[in-house]
């Protein structure tokens, strides 16, 4: 598998791509090629097209969750490409958001969509190429991980507690072990390790890649610390968009962690 950050929070030095506050990776898996999001804007097509990469060949857009700075870059695609890949989520990734009086939900409205592609909703794990599962909806067993909502949720015309329970992971298996690649893990990123080893019958976990949604050095953190330990998740891991530096730099003085920016490419 290989793997190309088309858009993240950071760039490296001497690279010249832009950055924003939002996650779109480029994933080929053999000839199969996939987006996992799609950032806030076009800014993953400007940058794919600096790397040389052919959006107009992906076959399937994964959206790990609801919020615009994963889904926000679909009608970019649609306006600059022929090519109408289906696009894979859990039910209720296109339902109204709100963080306050902010819309944070897609640009895009549901029935748009349909219009131009074919949607595949599943909330339990679905096989979408050779070696990548979609993990659907992510059970939330640990105590540790945060169960409070973010904003709010339009339901009919009631505005309900939102607690992302659309949030979702991608998980590539192989012998050896298995590759966790998120976008924010509002499910908690040791609730998807949890279900990505159950879902592959496989404890090996040979990396992990994405958003962690930790920005304080709290209880969660410290917790996250001592199960990446305990399960021996020390190599290959990239925390990246949501993820503060304060909270990378208390990581790495218990494991061995690696800048993430776009161009970064991976090859597991």
């Amino acid at each position: 598998m290989k793997l190309k950050v088309l858009v993240d929070n950071n760039t490296y030095i001497d690279e010249y791509y832009y950055g924003e506050p939002g996650v779109s990776y480029y994933i080929e898996d053999g000839k199969e090629k996939i987006l996992l999001d799609v950032g806030y804007s076009d800014l993953y097509i400007r940058n794919a097209k600096k790397m040389g990469i052919d959006l107009n060949e992906v076959q399937k857009i994964v959206l790990s969750h609801s919020h615009n700075d994963h889904t926000g870059g679909l009608k970019d695609y649609f306006e600059n490409y022929e090519n109408r890949p289906e696009i894979i989520g859990c039910f209720g990734i296109f339902d109204e958001k709100y963080y306050k009086n902010l819309k944070i939900s897609c640009p895009m409205q549901e029935a748009e969509i349909l219009e131009r592609t074919k949607v595949i909703y599943s909330n339990t794990p679905k096989k979408i190429t050779k070696n990548i599962i979609f993990l659907g909806e992510i059970p939330r067993s640990n105590d540790f991980e945060n169960k409070s909502s973010l904003g709010k949720l339009k339901k009919m015309d009631e505005y309900v507690d939102d607690y992302n329970l659309d949030d979702s992971a991608l998980v590539y298996k192989t012998d050896k072990g298995i590759y966790i690649i998120t976008g924010c893990s509002h499910s908690g990123i040791c609730n998807i390790i949890e279900y990505a080893k159950n879902i592959c019958k496989n404890n090996r976990v040979l990396g992990v890649v994405g958003g962690f949604h930790l920005f304080d050095i709290d209880y969660q953190t410290e917790e996250t610390i001592k199960y990446l330990k305990k399960n021996n998740i020390n190599k290959n891991l990239y925390p990246c968009h949501c993820v503060s530096l304060k909270v990378k730099t208390e990581m790495s003085k218990y494991l061995e962690i690696n800048e993430v920016g776009v161009g970064l490419e991976l090859n597991w």
